[in-house]
């Protein structure tokens, strides 16, 4: 099992920037790719970004690409997401998540995920 700790979230007025954490424990073995899916009310969840747990490959989504910036610290298990310039369509409750590369080729895929974290919210006020 992997089990994944979100933190961060809050609220910021447009703008403004947050830095997400999430922490992994247990088999860290198994982690092929690491990702954050935020998920705003009566919205179904939305790839954000993600990172290869090994190598250098990140990806993100098209409506955050130049203002969110995903990384890692091996060393810690912990992964970031840096999110800049940040809107009111931005608020929504945010996870970070874990696939153990069942679909390595499907990185912004809900369904490439194994392990999810509790939720962090991030709130942008107009």
């Amino acid at each position: 099992q992997v089990q994944l700790v979100e933190s961060g979230g809050g609220l910021v007025q447009a703008g403004g920037s947050l830095r997400l954490s999430c922490r992994a424990s247990g088999r860290i073995f198994s982690i092929y790719v690491m990702g954050w899916f935020c998920q705003a009310p009566g919205k179904e969840r939305q790839f954000v970004a993600g990172v290869r747990w090994s190598g250098d490959s990140t990806y993100y989504g098209d409506s955050v690409k130049g203002r969110f910036t995903i990384s890692r610290d091996n060393a810690k298990n912990t992964v970031y997401l840096q999110m800049n310039s940040l809107k009111p369509e931005d608020t929504a409750v945010c996870y970070c998540a874990a696939g153990r590369g069942r679909y390595p080729n499907s990185p912004r895929e809900l369904y490439a995920y194994d392990y999810w974290g509790q939720g962090t919210q991030v709130t942008v006020s107009s």
